[in-house]
């Protein structure tokens, strides 16, 4: 069984009817983001990876058709006509990590109407969740200033392949590290981790707690001091954390009260100590907007560690996307429904500097001082270029994304 059940009923019901009447001929859909989330000056294009590894092993087998037909209620050879589906179509797409605006397709398919058609669910699910995640990820990079920010949001994604969707957004985005052992494996970002309030609970005494995770834990020693009293568990933290090798990293992690006059505290108990070199780490469902308001006030924090708001894109849960029939048989096609009008016919956008935007046909001349962002991504159901590991595609996409940041004017940048 294939991932081609995984799709919208209507899907199958639309494809089946086109074999049944003949209707073959290629189709463009363009997929795209209506309007932007509130308080969001640009997304960062994502997904496209998943994408291309689904439509390249996209084949309706038989258990597929059975499937289908048990979800019509039918027998098999009601719905035999969908067995044997392949995607042979081509595939124009906006390059993963690249900075885009709402109206601009991310991805266009040209195939056979039947193809072109049964993907669309698949396509917006992959395509609208990394995009939303990355985009988050993006601006609590762009609130740190600089400083490292770590993903922490697995155990609070909805869902296992969600957490994976976040750790690789975070790669993309820039993070520093994740908590997520698997996705940093998977997509060559460092795994890091401290401790939980239940190790310090665990143990009658907090500073007994501290000295053994300081003398048995692997990697840096930070320790989270917020679990009784915070200023004096920094003070015990302090007295463990003089004893450790000068060359191991070591820092204390606050979790919750007021971060911003906490991380001040901490600092200075921790330089009392004769620890300058500790770093203060803040968590505690932070995202860009907590990020930005912290770094604007001065609060000496050395690491962000970034968990819920950000893995679910809690201020804005969901992308206003779209994938549309612009073209069929050499037919340009559009909606006119109110307030939802598309444009016809296959597209290019063309960049100027400074994230300066225009939409055009896709045959027509690249303008002077442009450059066209959706590039020839699959040709005939195969990559056009050849499949490397989801570290590489990652390493590219941030590197992307890095140079689309630096060119982003302020007012899109501003939290």
């Amino acid at each position: 069984m294939s991932g081609v059940l995984v799709t919208d009923l209507y899907e199958a019901s639309m494809a089946l009817v086109y074999l049944d009447r003949g209707m073959t001929e290629e189709a463009t859909f363009s997929l795209f983001v209506r309007d932007l989330p509130r308080d969001r000056g640009f997304l960062v294009a994502a997904g496209l990876e998943s994408v291309l590894c689904f439509l390249e092993s996209l084949e309706v087998g038989p258990e597929d058709v059975a499937g289908f037909a048990a979800a019509f209620g039918r027998t098999d050879r009601e719905v035999e006509a969908l067995g044997g589906l392949r995607f042979t179509g081509d595939v124009w797409a906006v390059p993963e990590g690249r900075v885009v605006l709402a109206g601009e397709p991310l991805v266009e398919v040209t195939a056979p109407l039947p193809e072109a058609q049964l993907v669309e669910t698949f396509l917006l699910n992959q395509v609208n969740h990394q995009t939303l995640l990355c985009s988050k990820a993006a601006r609590v990079r762009l609130a740190a200033g600089g400083r490292p920010v770590i993903d922490f949001g697995l155990r609070r994604s909805q869902g296992v392949e969600a957490g994976m969707h976040a750790a690789r957004a975070a790669a993309i985005a820039g993070l520093t590290a994740t908590s997520n052992v698997a996705g940093a494996l998977r997509y060559g970002l460092p795994a890091t981790g401290t401790m939980a309030h239940s190790f310090v609970e665990a143990f009658e005494d907090e500073r007994e707690a501290f000295r053994v995770f300081a003398e048995s834990a692997l990697g840096p020693v930070t320790l989270l001091v917020d679990t009784y009293d915070t200023p004096r568990g920094v003070t015990r933290a302090a007295e463990v954390l003089r004893a450790v090798d000068a060359d191991r990293p070591v820092g204390v992690r606050l979790d919750s009260g007021d971060l911003g006059l906490l991380a001040v505290r901490a600092r200075a108990l921790l330089d009392e100590a004769g620890l300058s070199r500790a770093r203060v780490v803040v968590s505690g469902g932070l995202d860009e907007f907590d990020v930005h308001d912290l770094v604007a006030s001065g609060a000496p924090v050395d690491v962000y560690a970034v968990g819920t708001k950000v893995a679910t894109s809690a201020d804005a849960p969901y992308l206003d996307s779209a994938y549309k029939l612009v073209e069929y048989a050499g037919r340009p096609v559009m909606k006119l429904s109110t307030g939802k009008v598309t444009h016809p016919g296959a597209k290019q956008v063309f960049r100027r500097r400074g994230v300066r935007d225009v939409l055009g046909t896709r045959d027509e001349a690249v303008p002077d001082g442009a450059e066209p962002l959706l590039e020839p991504l699959m040709r005939g159901g195969r990559r056009v270029a050849p499949k490397v590991s989801p570290a590489e595609v990652v390493r590219a996409a941030r590197q992307r994304l890095d140079r689309d940041l630096e060119a982003l004017p302020e007012q899109m940048r501003r939290i």
